[in-house]
């Protein structure tokens, strides 16, 4: 084992403060990554205050790495030092059942996440993540970065890229379908831009009229403000898929009459309590209503490549370490355009 720096959180009210854990050396199929840019994620700030329960401390969150590869085992084929290499928000699986099988591992029964799962290695007693100057992982859950893209912006592509990338591509998402895109945060605003890039009209539906010039900066074609009525019945039964990012509570109803005959919508965002859906809402058009997390393996792969092929990165607000639990008050205030990311260089200086 060796140690690293960190920043870790000891309890549930307790601030993200500077720290030392230890990371396993190396095995023959492991790969060592020096952490470059972490991203911030929403379920970095609901893990750290125990929101969704099951928190272990210290707890490490970052689960949206983009790195250098310093060391590899000697089974390794994929990689070697000096590699640009990042890890998202699963390290492990068991790799023999049919989900794994399928390369679809983020349903595995017996899934590692990167921060806050059981460690299988025994090195600590939970999995450490991206909020620290190194990882050692697997090499099956190692993904290569292009190296055309900016490094601090396709951190966040681990988690909120891949969240939006799958179920548009699940979907056929394809050039003449009409999507429309709820919610313009760090995981609408990746929506737009893939949907975008995947040759579709692109609606954004959003609560705030200000955030139209943005919506069409990032590539929308349209956008619809959902409180006014008039310009939600304009759009009613012609939608092929709708991605739905939005974590407040709100009606689906309104949403789902808008698709076409099979048409979906697809949720990406948690909303706390329970959507009241009208079965009238899913009979009526054949409709259908789905739920997406993250992607396999594979996939996360593929949207790497399709980023690099058409340069496209998150927005972010780059901050230094130092400045995390500021950016976690200001994730509660949607206070991002439109994912933090943490310049890891930074936590040299601790």
């Amino acid at each position: 084992m060796y140690n690293t720096k960190a920043y870790s959180a000891a309890s549930a009210t307790s601030p993200l403060a500077s720290d030392t854990i230890a990371r396993r050396d190396p095995t023959d199929r492991d790969v060592q990554i020096e952490i470059l840019f972490c991203g911030i994620c929403h379920s970095d700030l609901h893990s750290v205050r125990n929101e969704w329960g099951g928190a272990v401390y210290p707890i490490v969150p970052g689960h949206e790495m983009v790195g250098r590869v310093t060391q590899v085992g000697s089974a390794v084929t994929k990689y070697k030092p000096g590699d640009l290499a990042g890890v998202g928000c699963m390290v492990d699986s068991d790799g023999t059942c049919p989900q794994c099988k399928a390369n679809l591992e983020q349903f595995c029964p017996n899934l590692t996440l990167t921060y806050n799962s059981p460690d299988q290695h025994k090195t600590a007693p939970v999995t450490y993540g991206g909020y620290s100057d190194s990882i050692v992982v697997d090499e099956r859950f190692v993904l290569r970065v292009p190296d055309n893209l900016d490094l601090a912006g396709v951190a966040p592509l681990l988690c909120a890229g891949i969240t939006t990338y799958s179920p548009l591509r699940h979907w056929g998402v394809t050039k003449g379908k009409k999507v429309g895109v709820v919610g313009l945060g760090g995981l609408g605003h990746m929506g737009v831009k893939f949907a975008r890039a995947f040759g579709a009209r692109v609606v954004v539906f959003t609560t705030s009229p200000d955030k139209t010039e943005d919506a069409l900066r990032l590539g929308a074609d349209e956008v619809v403000v959902s409180r006014n009525a008039d310009e939600m019945q304009k759009h009613a039964g012609s939608f092929d898929f709708i991605l739905d990012t939005v974590s407040a509570n709100h009606d689906i109803n309104a949403y789902l009459n808008l698709l076409r005959l099979d048409g979906n919508i697809t949720l990406v965002g948690a909303p706390e309590n329970p959507l009241e859906v009208s079965a009238f809402s899913l009979i009526v058009g054949r409709r259908s209503l789905s739920g997406s997390s993250i992607g396999g393996i594979a996939e996360t792969q593929e949207m790497l490549d399709f980023c690099g092929e058409h340069n496209i990165t998150a927005d972010v607000e780059v901050i230094p370490i130092q400045k995390v639990n500021e950016a976690y008050e200001r994730l509660l205030k949607s206070d991002v355009k439109y994912r933090f990311v943490i310049d890891m260089a930074s936590l040299k200086s601790e």
